[in-house]
């Protein structure tokens, strides 16, 4: 259509369009805005070192390394390594795999303590 518009003489208006080609979605971590807003007074809540020390002791009582261990709860072995070292930013979901993997309490007032099986509830 261009190059017969030409070929006749008639003007042919080319604009470019803003953002052509733009349509890439960029994956944002959900935090990001909170620590750009972030001060030095401010800082985000991390895990505990209790949580972390708890997470050590029960991953290398399974014999795992921290490799093995993010294969068997479907993540990135940086972040076992990130709650090992007290720097990840809490995340309930991934904190419940590490419990129910290991079989072992992270959190609360029965951190250390094995699980109990499910369906059999303390009376």
């Amino acid at each position: 259509a261009v190059v017969s518009t030409q070929s006749t003489g008639g003007n042919v208006v080319v604009d470019k369009k803003y953002g052509a080609g733009g349509n890439q979605q960029k994956a944002i971590q959900k935090n990001t805005a909170n620590l750009d807003r972030e001060t030095e007074e401010l800082k985000h809540e991390s895990v505990s070192k209790d949580f972390s020390k708890h997470l050590r002791e029960a991953r290398t009582a399974k014999g795992w390394n921290q490799k093995e261990m993010a294969q068997k709860i479907n993540e990135k072995p940086q972040v076992i390594a990130d709650y090992e070292s007290g720097r990840a930013l809490p995340n309930n979901q991934i904190q419940s795999k590490m419990e129910r993997i290991l079989g072992v309490h992270l959190r609360g007032k029965d951190a250390g303590k094995p699980l109990q099986p499910r369906g059999k509830k303390k009376k």
